[in-house]
């Protein structure tokens, strides 16, 4: 892992629909070396997807909410059903194990607080749980999917 990749990784996660001709020039390489090394990201894992985000309000989910989960269970039937129930939800963008008072911590993008009644409703009936409460989003004041690239290269990579 180099600068130069570095620097390919930056572009692309700024903008995911470069070609590697606009790529190229953005960082100063050569349109063939810069199609390699992505490709070598890509093969590493480095590079998982590339995909389009979209504006969740206009998307029509403009609440974001954080449920806090406490398990019932920590048997491998119960994980399993819960594994399976947050997966079936559309709404639940992201789930978290998490250290200390909580068990999970889950991320979920809905349209109003009667949307996310209507998603605990349907997580309870698949799942038994021994405490959820939830926080609403009041203000986004900073939302990015870009990771830090500063310590890339200095840790083991995948």
């Amino acid at each position: 892992m180099d600068d130069m990749d570095r620097r390919i990784l930056d572009q692309l996660q700024r903008d995911g629909t470069l070609s590697v001709d606009a790529l190229s020039e953005r960082v100063h390489l050569s349109r063939n070396a810069c199609w390699r090394r992505v490709k070598q990201l890509e093969e590493r894992g480095l590079i998982r997807d590339r995909v389009a985000i979209l504006d969740a309000e206009a998307a029509g989910c403009g609440l974001s909410v954080f449920v806090f989960v406490r398990a019932a269970s920590h048997d491998p039937d119960w994980l399993n059903a819960f594994r399976g129930a947050v997966a079936a939800f559309p709404e639940i963008v992201g789930v978290y194990r998490t250290s200390g008072d909580l068990d999970y911590v889950l991320r979920a993008r809905v349209s109003d607080v009667k949307a996310y009644d209507r998603l605990y409703q349907r997580l309870i009936a698949r799942v038994p749980l021994a405490d959820v409460s939830a926080s609403f989003v009041m203000e986004e004041i900073k939302e990015t999917t870009a990771i830090p690239l500063t310590e890339l290269g200095r840790v083991a990579t995948v």
